[in-house]
């Protein structure tokens, strides 16, 4: 358990991160105000819209008597509008990172830089580093709709359905967020997706401990704005320390002492102290 916990702190740390360093964070929110917008405008339009594609979809209907009519489509409506909002849930954080491939990835370079060392780079053109992310992402999303229909089967299960299928539920939508939100400092290491999943499964309940609060808190798309430049932040840090990495100098020569007094994440302030992931 002890994991969970170092698994959240990284989330915590990444959202003190861009507190201290204000114009990233507001360099980090364009790319998911840009996603809320769409989201917003696609739901809005399907929900004028619902009632006439049942009604498109459903002609066998057309000549049943009242109220069956009206209960069979109004039905059918609630349940287009509410699989359009569990779809702009669970894509979200996906289309946010492929819009903002350019701004996360600066956001995680600077975390990288504040920390001294090496800052990685992939070196691939943009158009390349979208397609990879694109790819990516849809892998992840057909695991995570196999996972989501086998689930749903074991929500038809007594007692369990309405327990234990929720929380295993919540754990693995966590689990694939966390892979997105790592991805974008991975990629920028040339590391695979396989590679990727690989190194999270090693450090699960760690990955969990990132994930699943962030998962509860995305649900609300408008939140998920304000915590997606800090999400990246924290995954970056998770990231250096799944892959065994240490902070080092800084880019100009300077020591670690120089970072502490800069009041980067090495500050000698417990609340600000990186502890990395045990191997």
């Amino acid at each position: 358990m002890r994991d969970v916990g170092v698994g959240f702190k990284y989330l915590v740390q990444g959202q003190k991160w861009v507190g201290q360093h204000g114009r990233w964070f507001g360099f980090g929110l364009l790319p998911g105000l840009v996603t809320l917008v769409l989201y917003t405008g696609a739901l809005v339009g399907l929900g004028y819209g619902a009632d006439d594609l049942v009604s498109w979809v459903t002609p066998f209907a057309d000549d049943w008597t009242s109220p069956w009519l009206g209960v069979f489509r109004g039905t059918l409506t609630a349940l287009v509008f509410a699989f359009g909002l569990f779809l702009a849930v669970i894509t979200f954080t996906a289309v946010t990172l492929l819009v903002g491939q350019p701004f996360y990835e600066s956001l995680s370079e600077e975390v990288d830089r504040s920390l001294g060392g090496d800052v990685p780079e992939s070196g691939l053109p943009l158009w390349r580093e979208l397609w990879i992310s694109a790819r990516d992402s849809l892998r992840v999303l057909l695991r995570v709709a196999f996972y989501g229909l086998l689930l749903f089967a074991c929500g038809f299960i007594p007692v369990i359905g309405q327990t234990v299928v929720p929380v295993i539920g919540f754990c693995v939508s966590g689990f694939f967020l966390a892979e997105e939100l790592t991805a974008v400092a991975f990629q920028r290491r040339g590391v695979e997706l396989k590679e990727r999943l690989t190194l999270l499964r090693g450090r699960r309940m760690a990955v969990l401990g990132f994930g699943v609060p962030l998962t509860l808190a995305f649900l609300v798309p408008f939140v998920a704005v304000f915590l997606m430049p800090g999400a990246v932040a924290g995954a970056t840090l998770m990231a250096r320390d799944l892959r065994g990495e240490t902070a080092g100098e800084g880019r100009d020569g300077d020591s670690r002492e120089n970072d502490r007094d800069g009041g980067n994440l090495l500050s000698s302030g417990g609340d600000q102290e990186v502890h990395h992931l045990p191997h």
